[in-house]
């Protein structure tokens, strides 16, 4: 019989207690767009969907005539489908996960290690460390989507150390001195950074629980007397508090530039950038990797040491960490989110309610396509039969396939491929 390359997918989702809950959650959502027999609890988190062949949430192949159940089975038995460049380089495995979440609590303080470090704490630790794999990641927000990501300009952080004495408090007045007089040359900038942020991080658990306690109490009091918190960051202080109440991580906040991303705007994590996401709906995409390194805003393993020795100490404002999309030359529905690593591009596809006919154009990498919004009848000559597109439809598209759209959606469609341009 002949191979069937283009397939749908059920793709597993993670219950983590930070995510959003039922039916508030995207992810919750696309599950029942994609297969209205889900199930969705009431009460349930639904925090993430992954679509990809991690072994931790291996999708399962939706097509009864493939014999293989789930798509990393299906790769091992037709690595071909990955095309020749990907195969090779990436020795015959998807480089990529492609996610969506949906964050209702923040998660964690965190970086990824690069490759080398990665080895060596998979070596060391692999309990915490379960792969030796780097792990860059791109989010691109579905909804307004909040987080956390690399260190303020200076500036910004010696304000917050003149106007937050608990915050001076836990970084010391030499460290704080030594960041100010650094100003001007990035080299001792960052080191100055390294050794404000180390000093922080490291702080006794009953003095930064002191501190941390004394700045909520004073922030709440100054804004029930109607007074402006903005200048110790109070709302977003009280909120972190509350999620994590005693935590050292609401102390970030202090160090790291607060992103507002809107629908479409993408944020790129390279290795040792640190980051949280605070709230909303994204796109992720990321290298196949589970290797993270925490530090705060979390009940899980946390490494402060390595976390302090590995960061990105370099200063930079909230606008630069803004990572652009490009216009697609070749086609007019499609914007490229192609980050400096080769293991991942996104292309988000947005076709309107003018066209009828559309072609997902062949690639030299196998895909996985995510429908968002719109409905439609795919058709190619590697699926045999045509396969019904709707919201949270995910479709794995072997390299050098094309798939015809015949759309029937009113308001045109929405989608998100993820793949590997070498």
């Amino acid at each position: 019989m002949e191979e069937v390359r283009v397939f749908p997918l059920t793709c597993a989702v993670q219950n983590y207690a930070w995510g959003k809950v039922g039916l508030d959650s995207e992810v919750a959502k696309l599950v029942i767009g994609g297969d209205p027999l889900a199930v969705i609890e009431v009460g349930k988190h639904y925090a993430e969907l992954w679509m990809g062949a991690h072994p931790k949430g291996d999708a399962q192949i939706k097509d009864n005539r493939i014999a293989q159940t789930t798509l990393g089975q299906w790769i091992a038995h037709f690595p071909a489908s990955l095309g020749s460049k990907v195969k090779d380089t990436f020795q015959g495995q998807l480089p990529f996960l492609l996610k969506v979440l949906s964050v209702n609590t923040a998660l964690s303080v965190q970086a990824h290690p690069n490759r080398e470090l990665a080895a060596r704490l998979h070596t060391q630790f692999p309990e915490h460390y379960p792969d030796t794999n780097h792990k860059p990641e791109m989010a691109i927000a579905l909804t307004r989507f909040q987080g956390l990501c690399g260190f303020r300009p200076v500036e910004e952080i010696l304000g917050f150390l003149k106007s937050v004495p608990e915050f001076h408090a836990l970084v010391g007045n030499a460290a704080a001195e030594e960041l100010r007089s650094s100003m001007g040359d990035a080299a001792r900038t960052s080191q100055a950074l390294k050794k404000c942020f180390t000093r922080m991080m490291n702080c006794e658990k009953k003095v930064f629980v002191d501190q941390l306690n004394m700045l909520v109490k004073r922030v709440t009091e100054e804004g029930a007397a109607g007074k402006d918190t903005s200048s110790s960051n109070g709302d977003l202080l009280l909120r972190l508090h509350s999620q994590y109440p005693g935590d050292i991580g609401c102390f970030s906040i202090y160090f790291l530039n607060l992103m507002d991303l809107d629908a479409g705007q993408a944020m790129f994590l390279g290795a040792s950038e640190p980051h949280a996401y605070l709230y909303g709906d994204c796109i992720e995409c990321m290298a196949c990797s589970d290797n993270t390194v925490r530090a705060g805003l979390t009940p899980k393993y946390i490494d402060v040491n390595t976390l302090c020795e590995m960061l990105d100490y370099s200063s930079a404002p909230a606008s630069s960490k803004i990572f652009p999309c490009v216009q697609d030359p070749s086609d007019p529905c499609v914007s490229l989110y192609d980050p400096p690593v080769p293991d991942f591009t996104v292309m988000r596809i947005q076709v309107p309610a003018s066209v009828k006919q559309y072609t997902v154009a062949p690639l030299d990498s196998a895909s996985i396509v995510l429908v968002i919004e719109g409905d439609a009848s795919a058709a190619s000559p590697a699926a045999l039969s045509d396969i019904t597109l709707r919201r949270g439809t995910v479709l794995f598209i072997s390299a050098n396939e094309s798939v015809s759209l015949h759309i029937t959606s009113q308001s045109g469609m929405s989608m998100f491929r993820a793949c590997c341009l070498l």
